[in-house]
């Protein structure tokens, strides 16, 4: 049996964590199917509300479900890299909790990388239909921008949404610094990847944790870590 890893970091999403099981588990006739077993990993980046609770109701209900919690809140980055770490899995998958990243996409994008044609397959937003006129404004230009100064090509509308082989996995956990910018390392590291596209997806719950100012400053660590014009205008 192949064994798929979950991972889903959490911030105060416990109105989330209960729906992102039930839509997930929807996919156990396939993974049953096709001869997989799950590993489920929540990571709470150190939430405030019972997020913690809601994750420890569905554990005692399903022994494929594990948490890892932190003693604060280190941020999306940081949650994905403990994930990455603590994951066992032949392939490995990244999604949010929110429910933005569709788990009904994930049994064509296990047979698309299984066939062996591609290490990995990557989402992308073909819209952003309801998203702020000024966020998809920035986005939009902050992609333009970034690929005209880094030799590392980023996929505008790209989601961290996506499953990946266990060889290209260890390569990314190759890449150890503190201010990590996934994005640009998952091109980075190379491997060869494959795209699916999807129609932007409304949150199902809660409200999203980034703001502008957090946005920016986001942008600039990927800015940073795969340019070096900032240094040379220095």
């Amino acid at each position: 049996m192949s064994l798929l890893s979950v991972i889903v970091p959490c911030y105060n999403e416990e109105e989330s964590v209960a729906l992102f099981y039930r839509e997930l588990t929807k996919n156990d006739p396939f993974f049953k199917e096709k001869e997989i077993e799950l590993e489920l990993l929540y990571i709470d980046d150190g939430s405030k509300d019972g997020t913690v609770r809601e994750v420890k109701k569905l554990i005692e209900q399903d022994p494929r479900v594990h948490i890892i919690s932190f003693s604060r809140n280190f941020g999306k980055e940081s949650a994905m890299f403990a994930g990455l770490e603590k994951s066992r899995g032949d392939y490995v998958v990244m999604m949010d909790v929110d429910l933005q990243d569709p788990p009904e996409l994930l049994p064509k994008m296990y047979a698309m990388v299984k066939n062996g044609t591609c290490d990995s397959v990557a989402t992308r937003r073909s819209d952003r239909t309801g998203e702020p006129v000024i966020r998809s404004f920035l986005s939009e230009n902050f992609y333009k921008f970034i690929n005209k100064i880094s030799k590392t090509q980023l996929v505008y509308g790209a989601r961290d949404y996506r499953i990946m082989c266990r060889k290209m996995v260890d390569a990314v956990l190759q890449m150890s610094e503190y201010n990590r910018f996934s994005k640009g390392i998952f091109s980075w590291v190379g491997f060869k990847t494959e795209w699916l596209e999807y129609e932007n997806v409304e949150r199902s719950a809660g409200e999203t944790k980034w703001s502008l100012r957090q946005l920016f400053k986001y942008s600039l660590e990927g800015i940073t870590g795969f340019s070096v014009a900032p240094l040379s205008v220095a």
